[in-house]
């Protein structure tokens, strides 16, 4: 299983912008993109006027970090994602948002998209009762999606509920806290996901 790694909140101070990928710590006051909204390193300071190209790029490394993701298996997604009929930055979208770990994030049962990785790897998760340890699985409507009996009496299960809380779920899933239980009702439309994400700039960039 490949995935993003090195310092998180450098990842952030990179973008611009919180990306959400420390659970607890990004909604406390010790978040350093609060601190330092700079680019980290010595340069940071100077913050270039980007190319247009420039400000393509980085969309995309936001959105693949945002979600964990390496590049080459991000451009698998975009050719996917173009196959399908449909708005190609939609479908983008909706393709990474119906990935098990991501799914496992937005119920609440992990304080971000590593931790919910994690538990997928850790085989603590069912998918129509069967263990799936997949985090990059495509979650299907009607799809019930529970933890394992063991796996709900870690601690860290118990506090990613309270970080959920701030974040809240949202409405094309379907939960259940007591259970540590969960259902894809619907896929989500445009209006459902990030308004802070510009998929087109990362289409135009493949599309070149």
């Amino acid at each position: 299983m490949s995935s993003i790694s090195g310092p998180k909140c450098r990842l952030c101070r990179r973008e611009g912008q919180k990306l959400f990928l420390k659970g607890a710590k990004c909604f406390s006051s010790k978040c350093p993109v609060e601190k330092r909204p700079t680019p980290p390193g010595q340069h940071g300071q100077r913050r270039s006027r980007l190319t247009d190209f420039g400000v393509m790029l980085r969309e995309k490394q936001k959105l693949r970090r945002i979600y964990g993701i390496l590049e080459g298996q991000f451009r698998k997604y975009y050719e996917e994602a173009h196959r399908r009929r449909g708005s190609t930055g939609e479908n983008l979208l909706v393709i990474l948002e119906t990935r098990l770990d991501n799914i496992l994030y937005r119920l609440g049962f992990g304080a971000s998209r590593a931790e919910s990785r994690q538990l997928v790897s850790h085989r603590s998760v069912k998918v129509n009762g069967h263990i799936v340890n997949i985090p990059s699985y495509e979650v299907s409507v009607g799809d019930n999606i529970e933890v394992t009996e063991k796996a709900t009496q870690q601690l860290r299960l118990k506090s990613s509920n309270d970080v959920s809380s701030q974040r809240g779920i949202p409405d094309w899933l379907e939960v259940d806290t007591q259970k540590m239980a969960g259902k894809l009702k619907v896929l989500p439309v445009r209006a459902d996901l990030p308004s802070d994400i510009q998929e087109h700039l990362v289409v135009e960039l493949y599309s070149k």
